[in-house]
Parts: C-alpha cells; sequence; structure tokens
C-alpha cells in the first residue's frame, strides 16, 4: 500500500433522475433511431414521436412485426432490429416493461449504442444487461419531450400552438 487514494468507479447513471447533460450527450451524438413499437395510427404518441424526430433531423426506422413493409411517415417499416439496412445509434422502445428485455438483448447483438424505453416502460434488469454491453440507457423517459426541452423548443407541447393560453376563454 502506498498510500493513494484507491481509484473510485464511476458512479452507475441514476434511473430516478437524469442529469441534463447526460441526456443532452445522448441526443447529440445519436443520428439513427429504430423505433420499436411504431404505429402509423396518426393519434398514438409512438406517431407523434417518430414526426418529431425526422422533422428534427434523426433518420428513424419503424419497427412493428404487424406492419411490416408498409410505411409510417414515408418510412419502410421493418419486422425487427435484424432487418434494418444499418445499425442505429438507439433504440427507442415504445412497448411494455416486460417485452423491453428482449428487446434491449436485441439493441445489445444488433450493436446500438443506447436503449431508450419510453414514458413509463422500466426494466431494471435489461439496463443492467445494456449498461454491462456498454450501452447507455435512459428509462420512463421520452426522447421528443426530452429534447424540446433541452433544446427550448416548447411549442411542441402545446406552448405556441394557441390550445394552452394564460388569456380567460371568451364563452
Amino acid at each position: 500500500m502506498d498510500g493513494s487514494p484507491a481509484p473510485t468507479a464511476k458512479p452507475a447513471v441514476d434511473h430516478d433522475r437524469y442529469d441534463d447533460a447526460y441526456l443532452r450527450q445522448i441526443l447529440r451524438d445519436v443520428k439513427s433511431i429504430a423505433m420499436v413499437g411504431a404505429s402509423a395510427n396518426w393519434n398514438r404518441p409512438s406517431y407523434f414521436a417518430m414526426k418529431y424526430l425526422l422533422d428534427h433531423g434523426f433518420k428513424v426506422y419503424p419497427v412493428n412485426p404487424g406492419a411490416a413493409g408498409q410505411k409510417i411517415l414515408g418510412q419502410t417499416v421493418y419486422a425487427s432490429l435484424d432487418e434494418l439496412p444499418e445499425k442505429v445509434d438507439m433504440v427507442d422502445i415504445f412497448r411494455s416493461s416486460e417485452a423491453a428485455g428482449p428487446i434491449t438483448d436485441a439493441a445489445i447483438r444488433h450493436g446500438a449504442k443506447v436503449v431508450w424505453m419510453q414514458l413509463t416502460v422500466r426494466n431494471e434488469a435489461a439496463a443492467q444487461r445494456a449498461e454491462a454491453a456498454g450501452l447507455k440507457v435512459v428509462m420512463n423517459r421520452c426522447p421528443k419531450i426530452e429534447h424540446s426541452r433541452l433544446i427550448g423548443k416548447l411549442e411542441w407541447h402545446g406552448i405556441a400552438s394557441g390550445v394552452i393560453s394564460s388569456k380567460k376563454r371568451r364563452l
């Protein structure tokens, strides 16, 4: 023992409270996204999130075995991550917490850098496997919401839409 302090391990990510710098770095580095559970139904959250991400320069590959071969927002739908024409940076999971486990395993095999589980989706065991494989993980968050919050595009939340107003409504 030479008296020097023992090396400290890098602290694990707190999946209950993400640092803005962590989210910002992910969203800055990611260029391509596989959206597992994408829907062609215009009023589903995955449709609106996909539209936002496409409109903000991300390449989005919708993944939905029930709609494989169809198009969502002009993008061809794939049945699985194995069928994608290229390796994506991030896998965005619009499925249940239970389904997130096998999808995360597929994301690891695929070579993604990030697994992002949507609002209400949490799978601690899957997150641990992904982090052990070197992937970054976000759970119970939406990349559309986080992106718009971090870049100040609040109109995507209804602020500048005329739907939400501080003025009293006329009857």
